[in-house]
């Protein structure tokens, strides 16, 4: 394949006329309608000459909009010529041969009197094959065969939507590379520092769309860079992009770079929950106000957990507990979430009625009193029945001891009336 503008095998006539000989008419030279020809098609070489458009090698690449010139290879330079062209493109759905008399096609392809090709002007349709048979004089048939494809490069890729500043610890939007205009699509990378960034889903993550025009068949591509700066990084990092065309090969475009500053959050002071009346302590029927104190840098939401759970209430700086009941006995804490730091819970505060026992409920407490009285009176029960024993142990031992006692009184009376009638009887 030759250097864009050199032809192969193709010497064409840079607007030279045919020179007539001495004694030569003008119909002996060419003829007059071979003279027009001549005419038309030395104006077009030379049109094409400009342009440098001359080719003919196997595979081309072509610029739209652009003038393109296929050789047939093997053709007499000049008529009487045997030899077809027949392409199949995006403009035809078969093979399509082209009259050397010229046709409707005319304005998108036409042979020239040497027997080349033109293509007034190269599109996206034009993509494909074309095939030239010719014969020579001497009857050696040549055949000629191109792949065509067509490129246009785009302007310099450009950055939307650009990051002045950067968060350091979370995803951040860098910004949205974009490039109108090429053919075929083309790639476009990210460079952080003068290095290509790969998406790794972690730490740099780039998200890429391509759009076709609908009219000119031209592409669109865009690259949206997210990345998450390391505590410590470079306080400006130097973001750039870079759009490689698909055909042909060559440099790269880059688009201007941008510096953004890098914001590192200080660490943040504990969250704390404030309750009113102070201990969390409230008579039935009362007012509890619990306020979560976050630091100065506001965050994002704060919710509310009681005993461990979310509750169900949009997101608040302040709960207020009207009419509080057993029902709302419990601990509470609330979360708050910062951008940078996630969410971060407060120490938890216990809610309780006055008069409650370890901040039972009613029912709890009269069951545990119920039981508490129970097993007072099996207590009493218990300890009448031992009294009881014990006495009547107590009257079992002292009847034997009365019993002598007795017997020892009636010996005692015996001995004594003997002594008494002696006495009687010895008196005067």
């Amino acid at each position: 394949m030759g250097r864009w503008g050199q032809g192969i095998g193709c010497k064409p006539s840079l607007g030279r006329w045919p020179q007539q000989r001495k004694g030569q008419t003008a119909s002996g030279a060419w003829g007059g309608s071979r003279m027009a020809a001549g005419a038309a098609a030395g104006a077009w070489v030379l049109v094409l000459s400009l342009w440098g458009a001359v080719v003919g090698s196997q595979n081309i690449t072509a610029r739209i909009g652009e003038p393109l010139v296929l050789n047939c290879k093997g053709a007499p330079k000049k008529p009487p010529q045997q030899l077809e062209w027949k392409l199949n493109t995006g403009r035809t759905e078969a093979w399509k041969v082209l009259s050397t008399q010229g046709d409707s096609w005319d304005s998108v392809a036409r042979i020239l009197p040497n027997g080349s090709l033109l293509l007034p002007a190269v599109g996206i349709q034009d993509e494909g094959t074309f095939r030239c048979r010719a014969m020579s004089r001497k009857g050696k048939e040549t055949k000629s065969n191109y792949q065509v494809q067509v490129y246009k490069i785009p302007g310099k890729p450009e950055i939307v939507d650009p990051a002045s500043e950067l968060t350091a610890g979370i995803p951040n939007k860098v910004g949205t590379c974009v490039s109108e205009g090429g053919y075929p699509a083309g790639t476009l990378s990210w460079h952080l520092d003068g290095k290509p960034l790969i998406s790794d889903g972690k730490g740099v993550s780039v998200k890429e769309a391509t759009r076709r025009h609908p009219e000119t068949g031209l592409f669109t591509v865009q690259s949206e860079l997210m990345v998450t700066p390391a505590l410590g990084q470079a306080p400006r990092p130097t973001f750039s992009c870079s759009f490689s065309p698909g055909l042909p090969r060559r440099r790269a475009l880059h688009a201007a770079s941008i510096q953004p500053s890098v914001w590192e959050p200080v660490p943040l002071e504990k969250v704390q929950l404030v309750v009113e009346p102070e201990g969390g302590a409230v008579a039935p029927g009362g007012t509890v106000t619990l306020t979560c104190e976050a630091p100065a840098q506001p965050p994002l939401q704060i919710h509310w957990l009681k005993d461990g759970m979310p509750l169900p209430l949009p997101p608040s700086p302040v709960l207020l507990l009207p009419e509080v009941g057993p029902q709302d006995q419990g601990t509470y804490s609330c979360v708050a979430t910062y951008p940078a730091h996630g969410p971060q819970e407060s120490p938890a505060v216990s809610i309780s009625i006055i008069g409650s026992v370890g901040g039972l409920g009613l029912g709890t407490l009269a069951l545990a009193l119920g039981i508490l009285g129970g097993l007072g009176t099996a207590a009493l029960l218990i300890g009448i029945i031992m009294w009881q024993r014990r006495k009547h142990r107590g009257e079992e031992r002292k009847a034997p001891e009365n019993q002598e006692e007795e017997e020892e009184h009636a010996e005692l009376n015996q001995s004594e009336e003997p002594e008494v009638a002696e006495g009687s009887a010895g008196g005067p």
